[in-house]
């Protein structure tokens, strides 16, 4: 097996295939959100200070701001200046999404004054790398936990509510203009956004893990070791999990470090 996901020149592709993944990992999470509890990391400890500089978090498929409460409290008490994305749920037209986000993200941009961190969870990841693309303007980095950018290969039960959530979207009033729509071929912006690599000029870090019981993990990477990082836990525990948190931290302050040419 290669150490990409596909061929590169397809970036991503558009045809869904279930994946033989372990969902029963997924009974985990409950051990990552323990160790993150018990860490001293989870109180702003031993781990680089911010300075105020926006980072919105971005939920992933059927999920909400809420389950993000633990980052985004997080990310206040290290130094940052944290928003949730204020989407809604995550089960809808990506294009109505990936508005909102945006929305959210001027917002953040014009009371800060500075670039917009995205850190996106799952289809959160696909949305955040999505506004890169559409303004590039706006955002400092993206950080992607457990996304699957080159393709959705996700457990046949995640699959079974990825076709009920696009039925309901393509039997509401926008069937005729979007009957792709929730898929891949979409000719929507957010789809479209994701048939290239983002943009050169804005660091991207995907942090991804192999016993991820949800998706292939082969799809939540570049295939560079500069911009892939591992970590051991589970698919949904990545927005809880330790070693993500001091990535995070770590990969934050270095890029605001750089900016201020400290």
């Amino acid at each position: 097996m290669g150490s990409r996901p596909m061929d590169a020149t397809a970036y991503f592709d558009a045809e869904e295939r279930t994946a033989s993944v372990p969902i029963w990992r997924e009974a985990l999470v409950v051990r990552d959100w323990a160790s993150l509890r018990a860490s001293r990391l989870c109180y702003g400890i031993g781990v680089p200070r911010g300075d105020g500089a926006p980072v919105v978090a971005v939920p992933g498929f059927l999920g909400t701001d809420f389950y993000l409460l633990e980052m985004f409290y997080w990310l206040r008490r290290v130094g940052y200046r944290p928003s949730l994305s204020r989407i809604g749920r995550n089960a809808g037209c990506l294009d109505t999404l990936l508005d909102r986000l945006l929305a959210t993200v001027e917002q953040a941009q014009r009371e800060t004054g500075r670039k917009v961190h995205l850190i996106g969870h799952s289809l959160g990841g696909l949305l955040s790398r999505a506004v890169a693309v559409r303004r590039p303007d706006l955002v400092a980095s993206v950080i992607t936990l457990g996304s699957p950018f080159r393709g959705i290969r996700p457990h046949p039960f995640i699959m079974k509510a990825v076709t009920a959530v696009r039925s309901r979207l393509q039997a509401g009033p926008r069937r005729a203009e979007r009957p792709d729509c929730f898929t891949g071929r979409c000719s929507c912006e957010a789809v479209m956004a994701l048939h290239g690599p983002p943009p050169r000029a804005i660091p991207q870090l995907a942090i991804y893990t192999r016993t991820d019981g949800i998706v292939d993990w082969r799809m939540c990477i570049e295939g560079d070791q500069g911009s892939d990082v591992e970590v051991a836990g589970t698919h949904v525990g990545l927005a809880f999990n330790a070693r993500v948190y001091r990535i995070i931290a770590e990969r934050l302050y270095t890029l605001e470090s750089g900016r201020r040419g400290d």
